[in-house]
């Protein structure tokens, strides 16, 4: 007795720990990534912060540009001369830097016919300032405020931008010139804590602002190492993406200002993630800890239970249930995975619901209906497999182990569900009307409503499905069963029912359809791609696949095939994949997935837009194509199946 108790007890240890090791290892993976997924939103945020410092910054530069620019325009209109224009701009220039700021080194422009400029500045006499990019990139803007592309300042190695704007006359245009030295403050004083380096660069991969200073000035789109970086910043343009550097791998943050500038902050992930995985790995210890404790405090009740039989009893049978809670739900696991099963107990609840309608059953009675035709043959779990799927007639010990499977149900769904109804269904569906069913041979209206009515939905699906003896039966053949078996093995109420439900299935659609050949229609200029995807699907049953490479083509499969499913690449001549998608949506109702070899944020929002069911990214993966085509497939099938019901 002391030995098969501390063997159970082992035994029950073990799973314990196997269980909890799982949870563990779920909880703290999911907690990881929430974690490290707030820890780049918190990173995002900070930067929008420090971007919005920026933008901020630079639109005082607008802000003085527009008040000057409505002030010359009414000097000029007003007939002032040249040089009271000029010493308004000497005097706003002044003005602008002492009270405003000191990077904003001058006011100057082409007013009325004349170059003046308020910093003092004297032109050359070959001076042409409507050669010049500022003025042609004013005139060009129509009156709106211009921010020029940075360049780096002969003289003094700094970056300079320039606001410019065209004034009412079309012809007059006022600028203002800006050194960067605030914007390379700020971007030094986010480089503090976890952070590794930042920096600005604008469209042309100009670096405006770096925390190294010495880095200000260079191009990285012409350097090699840097290209990859500046193209991810392009992609993203707002959040964060991950990639190597210099052989680390880092969390890349960015963010658009200004001009298409590219605000860009890199951390390593050892670093940014240390605080998570420390606080996982303390986790982790005091998991262990407390499971040791557990053991402990076990062992020592163990010692103490075993000084008395009685004790000893109680014990046992404490994890006797505790094992058998382990297995039932391990049982409830096993069966969910069970293909065969799973879509048996779909049809079954479907055509229950369907029966439930027929008698005027209420919304809810018709849900719990569903419930129990999903769950009737849970019992099943504990029958040998090998008796399940025995090809041959079955002995009268193996038939007493499949009557088994009702009362193994009943006693699951007790203890899962706190509906009877549920219960009663598993139990009770293999009685007959007339009392000669099982498990306990009850008769008539004696056997539970429900029960009935599964009795007869999972009569037609074992007759409207292939077995592993013989193939489904024609549909005359099942309707002529189950007018045998009105009033006998069925509820006549619920046999008419079902009568009524298969003379209104003139198509006979009500049956297993794991086995009907799906066309698959390939659209795409080339046919490497229709060879590709029959190589990668040619293993997968009951697909057959249809090429065409334009949209004349297409057209005419959809017209001239059951199209189950399309693969349309994106890069179609004429007008495109996306006006061929909508045309074919509006042909047939077909599940679509695009073929992409550029992957960005457009196609993902374009997927999401147009509604496509899902994308594939050459080259292919053949088992993420395999994947992607069985799951469409298999949920088509589903929904067409449940549509009436749904």
């Amino acid at each position: 007795m002391r030995k098969t108790f501390i063997r159970q007890f082992l035994i029950t240890m073990i799973v314990i720990f196997v269980l909890q090791a799982l949870m563990l290892t779920y909880l703290f993976t999911s907690f990881y990534r929430s974690a490290a997924q707030d820890v780049k939103a918190l990173g995002e945020n900070n930067l929008k912060s420090q971007a919005a410092m920026i933008e901020t910054y630079l639109n005082k530069g607008s802000d003085v540009l527009y008040i000057v620019a409505d002030t010359a325009e009414h000097m000029i209109r007003s007939g002032a001369s040249r040089q009271e224009i000029l010493n308004y701009l000497v005097m706003e220039t002044a003005k602008t830097r002492d009270r405003v700021d000191e990077n904003f080194t001058g006011i100057y422009g082409y007013l009325n016919g004349s170059y003046l400029d308020g910093s003092g500045w004297e032109p050359p006499e070959d001076y042409d300032p409507k050669t010049r990019d500022w003025y042609r990139e004013a005139i060009d803007a129509e009156g709106k405020m211009v921010l020029s592309a940075p360049y780096v300042d002969a003289q003094t190695g700094g970056i300079i931008v320039s606001f410019t704007k065209r004034l009412a006359d079309y012809k007059s245009v006022l600028a203002l010139d800006v050194t960067l030295n605030e914007v390379q403050r700020i971007t030094q004083e986010m480089t503090t804590g976890d952070i590794s380096y930042c920096f600005i660069v604008d469209p042309d991969g100009l670096v405006i602002a770096h925390s190294d200073p010495g880095e200000i000035g260079k191009n990285y789109v012409k350097e090699k190492e840097k290209i990859r970086f500046i193209s991810g910043l392009r992609i993203i343009k707002s959040g964060s993406f991950e990639m190597e550097l210099d052989g680390e791998k880092c969390t890349v943050f960015t963010e658009e200002v200004a001009n298409h500038w590219n605000v860009a902050v890199v951390v390593e992930n050892a670093t940014l993630f240390r605080r998570i995985r420390m606080q996982l790995l303390i986790g982790i210890l005091l998991s262990v800890l407390i499971y040791a404790l557990i053991v402990i405090l076990c062992l020592i009740s163990v010692r103490r239970i075993t000084s008395a039989e009685q004790s000893e009893q109680e014990s046992a049978e404490r994890l006797k249930q505790m094992n058998m809670n382990i297995i039932r739900s391990l049982a409830f696991a096993i069966d969910a995975k069970d293909r065969y099963t799973s879509g048996h107990s779909q049809r079954v609840a479907d055509y229950s619901v369907r029966v439930a309608k027929k008698l005027g059953l209420s919304e809810d009675a018709q849900r719990i209906v569903f419930y129990a035709g999903l769950l009737h043959d849970v019992g099943k779990i504990s029958v040998p497999i090998e008796v399940i799927n025995k090809p041959g007639r079955l002995t009268e010990e193996e038939f007493d182990q499949i009557r088994t499977h009702t009362s193994s149900g009943y006693h699951i769904l007790r203890d899962i569900h706190d509906d009877s109804r549920i219960g009663h269904a598993a139990k009770y569906h293999h009685e007959r009307y007339d009392g000669k069913g099982y498990p306990n041979g009850l008769a008539g209206k004696d056997i539970p409503e429900i029960a009935r009515i599964i009795a007869v939905a999972d009569a037609y699906d074992a007759m409207a499905s292939n077995r592993s003896y013989r193939k489904l039966l024609p549909q005359e053949v099942i309707r002529s069963e189950i007018e045998k078996g009105r009033g006998t093995q069925f509820d006549p109420k619920m046999a008419d029912a079902m009568l009524e439900i298969i003379t209104e299935d003139t198509e006979y659609a009500l049956h297993q359809r794991s086995e009907q050949l799906q066309n698959v229609l390939v659209i795409d200029r080339d046919q490497n791609t229709f060879d590709e995807m029959g190589g990668i699907l040619h293993d997968m049953e009951n697909i057959h696949l249809f090429y065409a490479k334009d949209e004349d083509e297409a057209m005419a499969a959809l017209s001239e095939q059951q199209i189950a499913l399309i693969v349309l690449d994106t890069e179609m001549p004429g007008e495109g994949s996306e006006e061929l998608y909508r045309r074919i949506k509006n042909a047939a109702d077909v599940p679509v997935i695009f073929l992409v070899r550029d992957v960005n944020r457009t196609i993902v929002t374009e997927v999401d837009t147009l509604k496509i069911d899902d994308f594939l990214t050459k080259p292919f993966n053949a088992a993420i194509v395999r994947e992607t085509v069985h799951g469409i497939l298999q949920r088509d099938a589903a929904s067409f199946a449940t549509q009436d019901e749904h």
